[in-house]
């Protein structure tokens, strides 16, 4: 019983602070549409209601979040690097360790990307108005799979640097030079996609167990600091969709010539004999 009083407290406290971080946001939309644009709100009930479902559900996400998502996300990493998990015993002073040795938190890190980017809510509302407009021609599944695949890459490779210790900076540099060539090779259709993806996927699911990793991680390999190497993760989750996207589509324009390619020499071919 005590127990429970003490979330329903949280949850007060958490839905206060909600309904304060909202109030501008709801003041800008009101101010314009009344002084503005100087009409009445329409369907007000409607929106009043819908308003209210917005922040009892935020305040359910945001106490979700630091009740399981923030403690799985960081138990995991401690876990999985824990030395007696990866060695079998307790690391002596002086012990010095390889990055190869962590590779369950790479297949950890790539894992859990794929999976959190696919439940993403924001991405399958972009892929399926990315459906909706290219009339079929990206397709829902293959979107999504190509922004997990990307995001899930870029967590294991934002692992290794944590477990380095290499510098950020290096590996941004590097992945964006990669994402500006992209641009002048892919489809022209799919790069403001391509952008975009980058950025629904650090949303509501991704995130909040892809910053707990890596706060995790840095804090239990040795030598690594939480703040300076902790952080950055959520960078490689918003880079690499942008290159896996772009790189889906050139492969896709590929095939594509390459079977036109050869539906013309079969019908080449089929004429030289008649």
């Amino acid at each position: 019983m005590e127990t429970l009083l003490l979330y329903v407290a949280r949850f007060i406290s958490i839905l206060f602070d909600t309904v304060f971080d909202v109030l501008p946001i709801l003041g800008i939309l009101l101010g314009f549409q009344v002084l503005v644009l100087k009409q009445k709100i329409p369907n007000l009930k409607k929106v009043a209601t819908g308003f209210v479902f917005v922040l009892v559900g935020l305040a359910f996400f945001l106490q979700g979040l630091e009740q399981t998502l923030f403690p799985i996300g960081r138990l995991m990493a401690e876990q999985l690097t824990n030395p007696e998990f990866i060695f079998g015993k307790t690391l002596v002073e002086g012990f010095v360790f390889s990055w190869q040795d962590y590779y369950w938190v790479y297949i950890f890190a790539f894992a859990i990307g794929f999976s959190t980017t696919i439940a993403e809510p924001s991405l399958l509302a972009v892929a399926l108005k990315a459906q909706e407009v290219s009339g079929g021609a990206i397709g829902t599944w293959g979107l999504r799979i190509a922004v997990a695949l990307g995001v899930a890459l870029g967590i294991s490779l934002g692992t290794f640097r944590i477990v380095t210790g290499y510098p950020i900076h290096w590996f941004i540099i590097a992945g964006y030079i990669v994402v500006v060539i992209q641009t002048f090779y892919a489809p022209r259709m799919i790069v403001p996609l391509a952008y975009d993806s980058g950025g629904v996927t650090t949303s509501t699911v991704t995130v909040p167990l892809v910053a707990a990793l890596g706060l995790g991680l840095a804090e239990t390999v040795p030598g690594r600091s939480a703040l300076i190497d902790g952080f950055g993760l959520i960078a490689f989750a918003s880079l690499f969709p942008i290159m896996s996207v772009m790189a889906y589509a050139q492969i896709a324009e590929y095939r594509a010539i390459k079977q036109q390619r050869t539906q013309q020499q079969l019908l080449a071919g089929s004429q030289s004999k008649e």
